[in-house]
């Protein structure tokens, strides 16, 4: 039944729409005639004033309509914002040019990222595509007004409604292209949009000369008439379903209350359980490809029932058949994964629904997602399977300084921009979750601390033997600690049986001491499992060998938890890692190991 209210509003006509049409494509023409020979530049982004003074800030919420009814359309609304800033984030404007909303942003299209949002039109807030921006444009000139500069062109709503966060003042209105935005300065000034969970920031960062004179704002040009009281909600709640506007007759835009979307790259048995623990029906998840169907384990995530799947099947084949052409390590394969897991980011990002207002997203695709503005507007969780980009970085620089002769710790470094993007990310996250002890420890309360899960594989139990052999579970480079172990093993003796085949270039520790090539069987007829590394992120074999009673001596980078078999050493610590594996050969280390029971998993300590 429609109210009152909307009882006595004049109800929007199709012969009004599209008189509505006509008109606005002629004010389009006439402005395009007016400016045919004029060139408004369009402004790159830029660093010189990256740290300016911030010279004028303004926010405002997003979420201010989040029930199931109108949530869809508020939700197209951030969409928009989060698109549109995509494009505005970062540019920096030279003295006395002129800034143009439009001119920047360029005509809202699907193809660009915008979706259908709340607009308001002749005193309703109706569906239209790119529907929400005037909040961008109205901050934008509330932060202008605040940083000095000269407003050029504004113009205001012709009708208002209760709750705007902007006064009379700093309201500014957009349509394309004839209703525009301008401003420009006597000096450069930067421009940074951001969204965060909650709201959309917009700031100017300048280097003002306080001589200069600033210039007054215009005078308000005068409200129109306010909307009806009852068109504090949207098209969906204004109880005119007669009105050929309303989504009800275009079987558009149903209640709904939002999801979770669950953007994905490589699987870990931890995470993939505590994914499907935490994921509910009408969930999306995004991954690779599917991993049962094609015998890739490392893809294999479980999705449970009732939610909908997307796969990148195509690019992650493509990428695999490239990656298979690429040396086993070394700054190329680096370079080419960062810019794989750019494109599987992007490639998820098409498939991200407005209405995702939550996100669980694997740590590899969350810089790429994060300097791109997908994660805007929203909360999210991060798996976390290695240490952030800049910890990982400052780990390797303090192992080559200790290792000036490897030809590997210093070969490859990520782009800065992306290490920065990483650490913003991370920061915003909501939740931390990883298995790994040493980074769920680095991030303090915000980290969830899985178990580790043991490897699927059964292998017996260690074998008497009097030799003394020492097992490497990795490949022999610098970051694996293998310059390390091998300054040991030379004081300790005993052969090493590396598992890996990549190897340091021309100052390849191996050359000095006893070593051969090992398989995965010979574990159990080694001394001890030794992994001394400056970066572990995966400590599967170490996990097996605690699981069957050998000893392990690792570095506390590895992230394995408190085990009666384990004996731990700092990264880069000789003398206590030849300690360690002395204190192995002096106990009665020959006597043979015995399994423990099979566990599903080696619980940890929780006080992270």
């Amino acid at each position: 039944m429609q109210n009152s209210a909307a009882a006595e509003h004049h109800e929007p006509n199709r012969r009004e729409a599209i008189e509505f049409f006509l008109k606005s494509r002629v004010f389009i023409a006439r402005r395009w005639w007016r400016e045919r020979g004029e060139k408004l530049p369009c402004h790159p982004c830029g660093n010189e004033l990256f740290e300016a003074p911030l010279t004028g800030t303004a926010k405002a919420p997003l979420w201010t309509q989040i029930s199931a009814a109108e949530f869809p359309l508020t939700a197209g609304k951030v969409q928009n914002l989060r698109a549109a800033c995509q494009f505005l984030d970062g540019i920096e404007v030279p003295a006395g040019e002129i800034f143009s909303f439009w001119k920047q942003l360029g005509r809202t299209t699907r193809a660009k990222g915008f979706t259908e949002g709340r607009e308001l039109r002749s005193g309703c807030l109706v569906p239209n595509l790119g529907g929400g921006l005037c909040q961008l444009s109205g901050l934008l000139h509330s932060a202008a007004l605040a940083a000095g500069l000269e407003v050029v062109e504004r113009h205001e709503h012709s009708r208002t409604f209760d709750g705007s966060p902007l006064a009379d003042e700093q309201d500014a209105t957009i349509f394309w292209n004839y209703v525009d935005l301008r401003f420009r300065a006597p000096f450069a000034w930067r421009l940074e949009t951001r969204l965060t969970a909650t709201d959309l920031v917009v700031s100017i960062r300048a280097v003002v000369d306080s001589s200069l004179p600033r210039k007054p704002a215009p005078p308000p040009n005068g409200k129109g008439v306010p909307v009806r009281a009852d068109a504090d909600g949207d098209c969906l709640t204004c109880g005119v379903t007669s009105c050929f506007r309303h989504p009800s007759a275009n079987h558009h835009h149903a209640p709904a209350q939002g999801h979770t979307a669950w953007l994905l790259e490589g699987m870990w048995p931890e995470f993939d359980a505590w994914c499907r623990l935490h994921s509910h029906p009408g969930d999306r998840w995004l991954t690779p490809l599917d991993g049962q169907r094609w015998k890739k384990p490392n893809y294999a995530w479980n999705p449970p029932a009732g939610t909908k799947i997307y796969y990148a099947t195509s690019l992650t084949l493509l990428r695999s058949w490239r990656q298979r052409r690429l040396p086993g390590q070394g700054a190329e394969r680096q370079k080419f994964l960062l810019k794989a897991q750019q494109g599987l980011a992007e490639n998820f990002a098409k498939y991200l629904n407005p209405q995702a207002r939550h996100l669980v997203v694997s740590q590899t695709l969350l810089p790429h997602l994060w300097q791109a503005g997908h994660l805007g507007g929203r909360t999210f969780d991060v798996l976390v399977n290695r240490w952030p980009l800049g910890e990982l970085q400052a780990r390797l620089d303090a192992a080559a300084a200790r290792h000036p002769e490897s030809d590997t710790l210093a070969d490859f470094r990520a782009d800065p921009a992306l290490v920065i993007a990483e650490k913003q990310a991370l920061a915003a996250a909501a939740r931390i979750v990883t298995p790994h002890l040493a980074i769920a420890r680095s991030f303090g309360s915000r980290a969830i601390l899985l178990d580790w899960e043991l490897p699927a594989e059964v292998h017996r139990a260690q074998i008497v033997s009097d030799a003394v052999r020492w097992f490497f579970p990795a490949s022999a480079l610098g970051r694996k600690g293998i310059h390390e172990l091998a300054q040991a093993i030379r004081e300790t003796g005993g052969e090493l049986l590396v598992l890996g085949r990549a190897r340091e270039g021309s100052a390849d520790p191996l050359k000095e001491i006893p070593h051969r090539q090992a398989a995965l069987s010979d574990l159990a007829s080694c001394t001890a499992l030794v992994i001394p590394a400056w970066i572990e992120h995966e400590p599967r074999l170490a996990l097996l060998a605690l699981s069957r009673g050998i000893p392990v001596i690792a570095s506390r980078a590895c992230g394995l938890p408190p085990q009666p078999f384990l004996t731990e050493v700092n990264e880069g610590d000789l003398p206590a890692l030849l300690a360690a594996m002395k204190k192995c050969l002096a106990r009665d280390s020959l006597i043979p190991h015995f399994p423990l029971p099979e566990p599903a998993r080696l619980t940890i300590a929780r006080n992270v």
